[in-house]
């Protein structure tokens, strides 16, 4: 069993930048072991993934954040720094973990960002 807990969500300005983090709780050894992954929901849409890191590093990112996002990990943690935000980014942000490229095995409650000025 692995438990999930995201934070760093708020309100934040078109164009400013927030850093999401998600902990991750369970057997050290399956963690590093596994991917991790941003998603996100905005009202009346469907969840979507935004960016996932494998337990090799590599990286995938929705088209709608390239090059404005990035994720990283740690040993138990996952960050997502997101920069020039926009309203269009304002979503309920989960983080989850699993053993393939699109992690969904282990959620998080969810935190919420918004872009407004």
């Amino acid at each position: 069993q692995m438990q999930l807990e995201e934070s760093g969500g708020g309100l934040v300005q078109p164009g400013g930048s927030l850093k999401l983090s998600c902990v991750i709780s369970g057997n050290i050894f399956i963690i590093k072991a596994i991917s991790m992954g941003w998603y996100r929901q905005a009202p009346g849409k469907q969840r979507e993934m935004v960016a996932v890191i494998t337990k090799d590093g590599v990286t995938n990112y929705a088209d709608s954040v390239q090059g404005r996002f990035t994720i990283s990990r740690d040993s138990r943690t996952t960050y997502l720094q997101m920069e020039r935000l926009k309203p269009d980014d304002t979503a309920v942000y989960y983080c989850a973990v699993g053993p393939t490229l699109k992690p969904s095995t282990y959620w998080g409650q969810g935190t919420q960002v918004t872009v407004s000025s």
